[in-house]
């Protein structure tokens, strides 16, 4: 089944925040409903039914939710503690869906924590928080007091397993959404990211067993089972199941965060939840349909799209985060890239060469082609750079830094060549921060 969404299967009925974020209002909502006797179902029968639904990762890669949680070791040795950790550092440019989660409908995130923990034998869980997300920590922060006081979790909880919920708010790191940064910040050290192996489910924080999940796919868990995994494999393309937060900016009438069908038509989710493109169908440039770490896409491509992940990578690109951004036919696309460019030199840290060295490099001249103060030549070249850095890195971050200028000279080489050449030509100079025509 793919869009529209019918309203008795949303997950996130409170999305927008029009009714009470709190316990009673939740508990109104569904949640909350059964935790116990799915938690007595025991271990085995969480994993398999997350594994029946097909949950895919919310957090970016799309790596099977239940299949993750099968990792962890299915017994504590040695009074060794399981942790479970909840990435809220929700920094990818373009992304806002986790945080609408956490001030609007937290309790959904402290149950599935709940039940997630008891799949993985772990008696605390933590949530790491973005930096900027100061109300969305205070909210949260509200519900999980309220749960504690309501006995549902805690020690000696009405649900029969002891858990601990505990809150850490970070510095403001685009790194530390990598898992394994997140686990050294979380441990009071510079998040930087680790090698792997060790992956984290043998030794994750404080070097013990550790999963470490998105928001979503946690705050999902407990609907899923409550409702059955049959009913959310049933949405969505195979291997592209269930429902998914779509949160849409750019070029587009409405701007909005919205839940949706997995697989809904690209064109369908546009016009009917964000009321078109600006300007018309006719005046769509680009997309990038995954945060901005994925390549772009052009328009003659998205007319039947599949918003999901195996149709977005069948055309180099992905569907990471579902954050949308439009661009329409104002758009410089070159300045949009290298601004992106900036933005990962930025927030590179700088352990690994490649990263380090290479995204400022790849800024500088990004910013040479947006002036078009450029030699034809430095294309090759730059691309050539960006498959040096892609895949040489601890963590994903080179690839995140390498793939939207990949997406721009994939689709778009034309216009920097034309830049370059009216350059050249005295048809283009450089005024200030502005492109000025001459006349």
């Amino acid at each position: 089944m793919v869009g529209i969404l019918e309203d008795k299967d949303r997950i996130f009925t409170n999305l927008y925040g029009l009714h009470d974020w709190g316990l009673e209002g939740a508990k109104k909502r569904g949640c909350w409903n059964g935790t116990k006797d799915i938690l007595d179902a025991g271990r085995d029968w969480i994993i398999d039914n997350m594994k029946n639904s097909g949950l895919r990762g919310r957090g970016g890669a799309g790596f099977g939710t239940g299949l993750k949680w099968s990792f962890m070791p299915k017994e504590v040795k040695d009074g060794r503690p399981h942790y479970l950790v909840v990435n809220a550092d929700e920094s990818e440019p373009g992304t806002c869906k986790d945080r609408e989660i956490m001030r609007h409908d937290p309790h959904l995130l402290i149950e599935g924590c709940l039940i997630a923990s008891r799949a993985m034998l772990a008696h605390a869980c933590y949530i790491y928080i973005r930096g900027e997300y100061v109300r969305e920590r205070e909210v949260l922060e509200a519900a999980i007091k309220q749960a504690y006081e309501a006995k549902l979790i805690g020690k000696n909880n009405i649900h029969g397993w002891d858990f601990d919920l505990y809150v850490h708010h970070g510095a403001g790191a685009y790194i530390c959404g990598e898992e394994t940064a997140l686990l050294e910040s979380l441990e009071g050290k510079k998040g930087q990211p680790r090698l792997k192996p060790p992956f984290p489910a043998g030794a994750g924080l404080y070097g013990m067993p550790t999963t470490v999940n998105n928001v979503e796919s946690i705050a999902v868990a407990g609907t899923i089972l409550r409702r059955g995994a049959s009913w959310f494999a049933g949405f969505g393309r195979p291997n592209n199941t269930g429902t998914k937060l779509f949160c849409v900016s750019g070029h587009v009438n409405t701007p909005c965060n919205v839940e949706e069908a997995m697989s809904i038509p690209f064109r369908q989710l546009i016009e009917d939840h964000c009321g078109g493109i600006r300007g018309g169908w006719g005046n769509l440039k680009a997309v990038i349909p995954g945060g901005s770490s994925v390549p772009m896409i052009p328009a003659e491509q998205c007319e039947d799209l599949p918003m999901d992940f195996d149709a977005l990578r069948a055309l180099r690109s992905g569907l990471g985060t579902a954050a949308v951004i439009v661009m329409d036919k104002d758009t410089d696309l070159v300045r949009a890239i290298a601004r992106l460019s900036y933005f990962y030199k930025h927030e590179s840290c700088g352990q690994c060469t490649p990263c380090r060295e290479g995204t400022g490099w790849m800024w500088r001249v990004m910013e040479r082609m947006v002036t078009g103060e450029a030699d034809p030549k430095e294309i090759d070249t730059l691309l050539d750079v960006t498959t040096q850095v892609e895949g040489h890195t601890i963590c994903a971050l080179g690839d995140a830094a390498a793939w939207p200028i990949q997406g721009l000279f994939r689709h778009f080489r034309h216009e920097v060549e034309d830049r370059i050449a009216s350059y050249r030509s005295g048809r283009l100079h450089v005024q200030g921060a502005k492109l000025i025509a001459a006349e």
